[in-house]
């Protein structure tokens, strides 16, 4: 074998190993793919599984939120307030941690059936205006996925002429 016939071999060889190489890349990249995939199934499941369990107190930290919450409204004193006031915020918090999601919509903003109720309706001239929030009277509950309970709203109509 001359050296051009072994330089050629040799070639060939590494070419082989290149493509070999490239071809488990490609097999770990998949399965490097698939597993991220499994996990994030995995953790997507724990989660709503979580949830689940979870709900009844994120329910009950919810309605011990809107007692807090009156009780800070009604205080005698500000120290009273301050307090009631850190205690809901702690509440929220712990809402928060278990996949509770506190909604209270702004004044202005546009009426959303999914997380909001339209307690009352409030007659408006101006059309930029028409189904929008006037006040809110409650807030409410979402969890991923779904409503718990809608937040309760007053929601401005256009005036018919």
């Amino acid at each position: 074998m001359t050296a051009d016939e072994a330089d050629a071999a040799s070639q060939v060889a590494r070419d082989a190993l290149a493509e070999r190489v490239e071809d488990l890349a490609r097999i770990l990249a998949r399965q490097a793919g698939t597993v991220e995939r499994l996990a994030d199934a995995e953790q997507a499941r724990a989660s709503e599984d979580r949830i689940g369990a979870d709900l009844p107190l994120v329910v009950e930290l919810f309605a011990l939120l809107g007692d807090v919450t009156a009780c800070a409204a009604t205080a005698e004193s500000d120290r009273e307030r301050d307090a009631f006031d850190a205690v809901a915020a702690r509440i929220e918090r712990l809402l928060v941690g278990r996949g509770g999601t506190v909604v209270t919509p702004a004044v202005g903003d546009l009426f959303d059936a999914a997380v909001m109720e339209a307690s009352d309706t409030t007659a408006t001239d101006d059309e930029a205006l028409d189904r929008t929030v006037a006040d809110v009277i409650a807030p409410g509950l979402t969890v991923p996925g779904r409503s718990v309970r809608p937040a309760r709203v007053v929601v401005r109509v256009l005036r018919s002429r």
